[in-house]
């Protein structure tokens, strides 16, 4: 093997659950995130790249999965948003019903919501790691997990 099978092979066994859930936020779809997380990893192992340490390869393959997703998102084969039925249960990590409800209900906003949520709730990445993930500035990380925070608030509100 070499450096980049061993490094796309480490990658994907330590990161990969994140990287199809992240797919997941832009597209809705599991087969569809399958696809992209697929291909995240493809790409890591063609290229011949480095990484200073395990948080600069994850925040590279949250990078390259959220371009994937949005080219997804404008692309002739977006379908539109799937219930999250579709996704296993293996895939999530915490069974409980409401927990599972809460993330239906952060995977069913729009993208640019959901991925800042799920960033910041799911995986503990501060605003300031998020702005830098999507190249977007702190205020309008706030911004947005704000505006998603009261969608979600809104949402739950109705359901209740």
């Amino acid at each position: 093997m070499n450096d980049t099978t061993t490094t796309a092979l480490y990658a994907f066994r330590k990161f990969g659950k994140l990287v199809l859930k992240t797919a997941y936020c832009y597209v809705g779809n599991y087969n569809e995130a399958e696809d992209i997380a697929q291909d995240v990893f493809l790409t890591l192992h063609e290229k011949n790249q480095s990484f200073n340490d395990d948080e600069h390869l994850k925040a590279w393959l949250i990078r390259v999965t959220i371009n994937r997703g949005k080219n997804y998102s404008t692309s002739w084969k977006q379908k539109g948003r799937v219930d999250m039925e579709e996704l296993p249960e293996q895939a999530a990590e915490d069974n409980s019903e409401k927990s599972r409800e809460l993330k239906e209900m952060v995977f069913s906003l729009p993208p640019k919501y959901s991925t800042v949520l799920y960033l910041y709730y799911y995986e503990g990445y501060t605003i300031k790691e998020i702005s830098s993930l999507l190249k977007k500035s702190e205020n309008t990380v706030g911004s947005l997990l704000r505006r998603g925070r009261e969608k979600l608030k809104l949402e739950l509100e109705e359901n209740a």
